[in-house]
């Protein structure tokens, strides 16, 4: 991590994917009316760690008068990570892939059907789809302009133009940059969009990047805004939870708060600081009713970007800075110190952990756990929902410290998002958010 570390948060939790040429425009505004399915998945899953592209974007958000009218509802698939079922192409072809807000580049898994090696059943063949082509080497999304860090996009033997993935839990994706539609129904698809079509990769599921970059899927397709509720956890194995997907208008949006994000200008860029993030300002944590002491400059960027805070829907737990963790297990330790698992760390994450407890004894112990953001917007997590079960009888509660994955930011994992409609208001530059039941 030695060369990964001057870069932080920037670089270890988030798919941003920076390219030098500039977006291909949108000239046409559809109006889609749109709806998915969520759901959950076991896996122990942080926002990847790119390794191939190089920086040079505009994070400024287009009006919303200019945006595509998207309206349309689905449901997922919630375990772990959020997986969202896309029809990719023409006609389509149903794709499972992660709804992550911390990453930049959509991919999905390809795989041409050849007798010789049977594709896993959910990749897609782009050889059964007339909207899809392939981007040459000589495309100006393959000439870097500023490597910063990272590596360039490389040719392949066909002269593709080739990417590569890396992800903090080790998982390589790698292949070409295409172009495809996402095909909704017969009057309304996207128009073509820049892709990942990976051929190398151990994860099951896709990619859907859906943070502030200029490749995002949020901004190619030019959504004014999206949500999600990510429902409670199935405490039966192998059954996951559903929650419900928004492109567009959310109905139930009068009900939410909201905070702005924050922005930072590109003359005040810092090297710990990711500009494509949703980043919020977090204000304090409480627990059991109890105001922690800790500082608010713990919650927010200092001169080099350190102490960001952000939104993820791809990151499972919810990390915390140095003094914040610590003020967190201080807490944590005076109410059930006792019973904490000593000498135990879960995933090289977690070390507040609880063995062969039941759940709500060390609920009524601690106590509700809430995140209050700017404008008195909060986030509760009920004393029954505080700690997440890793197995073997293992409990823990839900937060990491940064600091064990060399990182120095804050995020807000999906975990704490279960029971919550979370909004991305594009257009406002803002992020809603409303109790609910979201199973």
């Amino acid at each position: 991590m030695a060369f990964f570390n001057s870069l932080l948060c920037f670089l270890v939790f988030f798919t941003t994917l920076f390219l030098s040429t500039q977006q291909r425009e949108i000239t046409k505004s559809s109006d889609y009316s749109l709806s998915f399915p969520l759901t959950t998945h076991s896996i122990f899953h942080i926002s990847p760690l790119l390794n191939a592209l190089s920086i040079s974007t505009n994070t400024k958000m287009k009006n919303s008068s200019s945006s595509s009218t998207y309206n349309y509802k689905s449901s997922f698939k919630y375990s772990m990570a959020l997986i969202v079922s896309l029809p990719i192409g023409t006609p389509p072809q149903t794709q499972q892939m992660v709804l992550d807000t911390g990453s930049q580049l959509s991919w999905m898994q390809c795989h041409n059907r050849t007798p010789a090696k049977p594709p896993p059943t959910t990749s897609f063949d782009p050889s059964l789809s007339s909207s899809f082509s392939v981007i040459p080497c000589n495309h100006p999304l393959c000439k870097p302009r500023a490597p910063d860090f990272t590596l360039p996009t490389s040719c392949d033997q066909n002269r593709l133009c080739h990417y590569s993935y890396f992800y903090a839990d080790g998982t390589l994706a790698e292949g070409d940059l295409v172009r495809e539609k996402i095909t909704f129904s017969t009057s309304q698809t996207t128009p073509p969009m820049t892709l990942g079509c990976a051929t190398d990769t151990g994860a099951t599921e896709g990619i859907l990047g859906m943070n502030l970059g200029r490749l995002s899927f949020a901004t190619q397709s030019n959504i004014s805004r999206f949500s999600y509720c990510v429902p409670v956890r199935s405490g039966r194995a192998g059954v996951s939870a559903t929650g419900t997907f928004y492109l567009g208008q959310n109905p139930n949006s009068g009900g939410f708060k909201y905070v702005d994000l924050l922005t930072i200008g590109e003359s005040q860029r810092m090297p710990n600081f990711d500009p494509l993030a949703y980043t919020v300002g977090l204000e304090g944590i409480r627990i059991g009713g109890k105001w922690l002491n800790i500082s608010r400059s713990a919650f927010q960027p200092d001169l080099s970007g350190a102490g960001q805070t952000m939104v993820d829907s791809g990151t499972e737990y919810t990390f915390l800075v140095e003094e914040a963790y610590n003020k967190v297990r201080e807490e944590v330790v005076r109410l059930a110190g006792p019973k904490v698992k000593e000498g135990y760390v879960y995933s090289g994450a977690l070390d507040m952990c609880f063995d062969g407890y039941n759940q709500m004894g060390i609920g009524r112990l601690v106590g509700d756990m809430v995140f209050e953001f700017e404008k008195g917007v909060e986030i509760v997590v009920p004393k029954e929902r505080i700690l997440s079960d890793v197995g073997n009888g293992v409990k823990c509660l839900g937060i990491g410290r940064s600091e064990m994955l060399g990182i120095e930011c804050n995020i807000i994992g999906n975990f704490h998002q279960q029971n919550v409609w979370v909004e991305f208001d594009l257009a406002n530059r803002r992020v809603g958010f409303g109790r609910a039941e979201c199973s």
